[in-house]
Parts: structure tokens; C-alpha cells; sequence
């Protein structure tokens, strides 16, 4: 058989559109290096018009609501469409944090403790405070690239963002003060760890985005012990969630629980894709360059196609 031509899936519909495009369009460059390649932008909740799944593989860079949730994946399946990544079951799930930490808990990996609902059935913000304590994080349950994180220290703030709440089901965590740790793993083996230091304190939409606000040390400056425990802990916890070929999964290392202070925040099943992004960093401390990590990504798809597997739903 062929090689096959690399479709790269970008933008999208959801609130990461504009960051979609950015990784897609990096990603697209990088593997024409290795494969012959085509770019689809896609506009609607919908599989693009020329997609073969007699020709292609699809490298998705879709972040978000639909592109990252199984959505697209369950398009992709039936089809026939080949593609690289998590499978349907296992991105429905990673999308959504709850299940995420439950399912990575059972595996013994720590979590924050949280309270998850819907919005019209918001808890009150003195009944917050007093399951979770004064100082929390308040955020979507199924969005990602911090996407209406609210970082509440005081009653005043939780009110206002409770207050904010109209649609859609929420997650408020007790806030863990620590260091933000980000490591990817490829095929079910963790690269190097990355720290992520905002200036800002708060590692939201804009500190993720504007050039400056956030300093990234890679690898991060933990002795070989720290090292091996998030390595440890991001492969229980890709491996718990039935991920697949690749992600990427965050960390708080907490300052306060000295017994077991590695707390997942959530696993990316299609995370950043520019040449700067976490997942590219992780793999620099490993030896791979951008070209070489994107071609490591979707090889096990391209040697599905070749051996005429059926995708996985």
C-alpha cells in the first residue's frame, strides 16, 4: 500500500478556534517534511468535504468542544476514516475533568477534591466554602486552554463567578498552591516534565497566550525522584483513561501534603501544536524535534492504515 496523505483537521468551532489554526498550521509544515500532507480548516461540526479514507490518516489538531470531546473521532470511525490519537471512548472522557479524576483515582493517582454540577443546580458559595475551604478554582468541566477559569481566593470573587454560571456543567476544585507541572507521553511513555510559571500567579487563557507572561523551564528543576513520580503518575493516568498513540497531562506538585503531593489537573488528549507548545517542549528534553516528534505521533495511525485495521470507536 501507499503511503498515505496526512489530512491535518484545524480550527473548528469551538472557543480554541484561533489556537487550532495555529497548531494546525505548524503541524501541517512539519509533517509535509515526512509525508504529503493537506490542510482542511473546518467551519461546522461536520467531517470535511474530500476526506478518503482510502487515502488518508487524519492528524486532528482540534482542541476543544467537538474536535477534542469524541465528537469528530465519531465521525472519523464511521467513516472509516483512519486517524491519530485518542479514540472516541477515551476523548469523551479526558474532555471531561470529573471523569477524567475519577478514573485516574481508581489507579491511585492524587486529585484535588472538587464538587461537580450543573448550572441550575449551582451550589451556594458558603456551601463551597464549606466543603472546600476559602480559596478555590472554579472552571468549565468540559473545556480546555483554560477557557473560563476563575481562580476565586475570597468569598466575594466565588460569588461573582457563581453568579456568572448560566449553562453547562462546572467544576470547582480546592485550590492546591504548588507548582504546575506539564508532561507528554507517547506511546504510554512519559517525556520530560515541563514547569509552568505565570507572572501572573494564574495560569489562565492569557497568561497561556501572550508572549512573555509565562516562563517555561524544560526540564522542569526537580531532583530524580519528583522526576520519576510525575513520569510515574502521567502514564497511570494515560493508561487509566484508555488513551491512545499520545497527550499530554498536567500536574499540580502541592507545597501542603507531604504524603502524596502530585495532583492531576487533566490529561489533553490533542493539546498545543505549535513548535513553543508543552507537548514539543516535553519531547525536546527527550531528544525529539518538532518534525521528528509530529512523525512519531501519527505513525502508529499510518501503520494502522497500512494493515487495514478498523478505527477504534
Amino acid at each position: 500500500m501507499n503511503e498515505p496523505i496526512i489530512a491535518v483537521l484545524c480550527g473548528g468551532t469551538s472557543a480554541e478556534r484561533e489556537v487550532s489554526l495555529g497548531s494546525g498550521s505548524a503541524s501541517a509544515v512539519a509533517l509535509s517534511r515526512s509525508y504529503p500532507t493537506r490542510l482542511f480548516e473546518i467551519d461546522a461540526d461536520a467531517l470535511p468535504v474530500g476526506l478518503d479514507p482510502a487515502r488518508h490518516v487524519v492528524f486532528s489538531t482540534l482542541h476543544g468542544t467537538f474536535g477534542e470531546d469524541g465528537g469528530m473521532q465519531r465521525l472519523l470511525h464511521a467513516a472509516g476514516v483512519t486517524y491519530a490519537g485518542c479514540d472516541t471512548a477515551s476523548s469523551a472522557l479526558t474532555m471531561d475533568k470529573t471523569g477524567t479524576k475519577a478514573a485516574a483515582a481508581a489507579r491511585g493517582v492524587g486529585v484535588a477534591q472538587g464538587i461537580s454540577f450543573p448550572a441550575a443546580e449551582k451550589p451556594s458559595a458558603d456551601a463551597v466554602i464549606a466543603q472546600l475551604g476559602g480559596q478555590v478554582v472554579v472552571k468549565p468541566n468540559a473545556e480546555g486552554s483554560s477557557v473560563g477559569l476563575t481562580v476565586a481566593l475570597d468569598r466575594p470573587t466565588l460569588v461573582r463567578a457563581l453568579d456568572a454560571i448560566t449553562s453547562g456543567h462546572w467544576l470547582i476544585e480546592q485550590r492546591i498552591v504548588g507548582r504546575e507541572l506539564s508532561v507528554g507521553v507517547l506511546h504510554g511513555k512519559a517525556m520530560g516534565v515541563i514547569e509552568v510559571r505565570p507572572k501572573s500567579g494564574v495560569y489562565d487563557y492569557a497568561s497561556k497566550y501572550t508572549p512573555g507572561a509565562t516562563e517555561y523551564l524544560a526540564p522542569a528543576p526537580l531532583d530524580e525522584a519528583a522526576t520519576l513520580m510525575v513520569q510515574k503518575a502521567a502514564e497511570t493516568a494515560f493508561a487509566a483513561c484508555g488513551c491512545r498513540d499520545y497527550a499530554r497531562v498536567d500536574f499540580i506538585l502541592g507545597e501542603q501534603n507531604v504524603n502524596n503531593p502530585l495532583y492531576l489537573l487533566e490529561i489533553n488528549t490533542l493539546p498545543g501544536m505549535k513548535e513553543t507548545s508543552l507537548l514539543p517542549k516535553s519531547a525536546r528534553c527527550v531528544g525529539l524535534d518538532f518534525t521528528e516528534l509530529v512523525r512519531e505521533l501519527v505513525g502508529p495511525a499510518v501503520q494502522r492504515f497500512k494493515q487495514g485495521s478498523t478505527p477504534a470507536q
